[in-house]
């Protein structure tokens, strides 16, 4: 769904550690080898800490006991005040396009579980077409960090808790490693950049799913810093029946949205800014490219025919070198 970090073997130094983190696979760059553990083991500890507070799939969870209070003001803590402000402020900035509220709509489409557990197949669904309740229904006062949920609403923070996780966790490694040399972590291809970068900067694979081998021949982008992330109908994907079903969720509709693209990446200061702008690119439809034009945000849109637009600066495909 997302791009790949590439890890530069010419650049002396510069080591990798995979995993799988948040339903999602996991790559952590450091730019000093000698000093990977420390960064990796912060990263792990800054996403333990974002799953406990965001992950709709534990009953443990701060969300999951945030929406069985729905109907009733709750005071949450730190990390999930802040992930809900960065859903809302998202909401607010795409018009409703990207909406924490979408929680219900997403489940009965058949993503009620981690994804790994999906049914990849499955007997039909009935879906209302509908608005979903929408962001404003929401109160966080973020002094007090209480909320309050409307009763039958349900908060999914699925488009802007791994973007934050990735941001947050770019930044504990760099701590780790004392401000010195530069980290790369990549979760399920929304990719946060900290510290200095390699000599020529970190080069990034674009492709569909961040799982994708590297590939001389897919299109590439170098970044000197900031973030990057993708949205994409092709990825987590399932059928109920015989229908095609997927993640991205259209508020207007509350089902799976009908779009023109594929796959939308966008390079932004932040990985939260970077995702929020790629999922309502998704939603948004064909109006996504004056939209992002006008932020003047990088991006690169690919439509369900294969042809790419790019937009606000996005380099030229270059032909690979091998």
């Amino acid at each position: 769904m997302d791009p790949v970090a590439e890890e530069l073997a010419e650049h002396t130094g510069l080591a990798a550690a995979d995993d799988r983190a948040l339903g999602t696979n996991l790559r952590v760059v450091a730019t000093h080898a000698e000093r990977l553990g420390a960064a990796k083991s912060a990263v792990d500890a800054t996403l333990r800490d974002i799953d406990l507070a965001c992950s709709r799939f534990r009953d443990d969870s701060e969300l999951s006991r945030l929406n069985r209070r729905a109907g009733r003001r709750t005071r949450i803590g730190e990390l999930l005040a802040m992930a809900l402000a960065d859903g809302l402020r998202g909401a607010q900035l795409t018009d409703g396009d990207v909406d924490p509220t979408v929680g219900t709509a997403v489940r009965l489409a058949g993503y009620d579980v981690d994804f790994v557990s999906v049914p990849p197949d499955g007997a039909a669904l009935l879906l209302q077409v509908q608005p979903i309740p929408g962001w404003r229904t929401v109160r966080l006062d973020p002094s007090t960090r209480s909320v309050h949920v409307p009763r039958g609403v349900e908060i999914d923070l699925g488009a802007t808790a791994k973007a934050l996780a990735a941001d947050l966790a770019a930044a504990a490694a760099l701590a780790a490693l004392d401000g010195e040399g530069g980290v790369l972590v990549s979760l399920g291809g929304d990719i946060a950049l900290a510290g200095e970068p390699p000599p020529g900067g970190w080069t990034i694979q674009v492709s569909d799913d961040s799982n994708d081998p590297l590939d001389v021949n897919a299109e590439r982008i170098c970044l000197q810093g900031g973030a990057i992330a993708s949205s994409s109908t092709r990825v987590r994907r399932w059928r109920r029946g015989g229908v095609e079903l997927h993640h991205i969720i259209d508020p207007r509709t509350a089902c799976p949205v009908e779009t023109p693209w594929r796959l939308a990446t966008v390079v932004a200061d932040s990985c939260v800014d970077a995702n929020v702008a790629s999922t309502a690119a998704i939603v948004r439809g064909a109006a996504a490219i004056g939209w992002l034009g006008r932020l003047g945000l990088p991006a690169r849109l690919v439509g369900n025919d294969g042809a790419v637009v790019r937009i606000g600066g996005w380099p030229d495909a270059v032909a690979s070198t091998g």
